[in-house]
């Protein structure tokens, strides 16, 4: 499987690096928190991460760390606008369950 974006999500990262000025991609993981377990990790990549699995989606590079890469292998990050809120969507197909305020989750 991979780790994958969706064509208006890479379009959102394309155009945040470009106002950034640098960064080669996008990284992604888990850390443990909230009341659920886990909570998604998004930030920038200037380099390339050593041990990182690295995938590209639409022309975007995504890097992802080892022992996260069970927990969301698979999911697409895409980027919705639903009513006054906008954001990226972790659309992971390994999540059981995700708390009532949607910032954590468990698999």
């Amino acid at each position: 499987m991979a780790v994958t974006l969706s064509e208006r999500a890479a379009q959102h990262v394309s155009g945040f690096l470009a106002r950034r000025g640098k960064g080669i991609g996008i990284r992604l993981g888990v850390r443990t928190t909230g009341c659920s377990g886990m909570a998604y990790k998004l930030e920038f990549a200037d380099e390339t991460p050593e041990g990182d699995e690295v995938y590209e989606s639409h022309g975007v590079k995504i890097f992802v760390d080892p022992k996260s890469l069970p927990y969301i292998d698979g999911t697409e990050l895409d980027y919705a606008r639903e009513g006054l809120n906008e954001g990226f969507k972790f659309n992971n197909p390994n999540v059981k369950n995700e708390c009532g305020c949607g910032e954590s989750f468990n698999v």
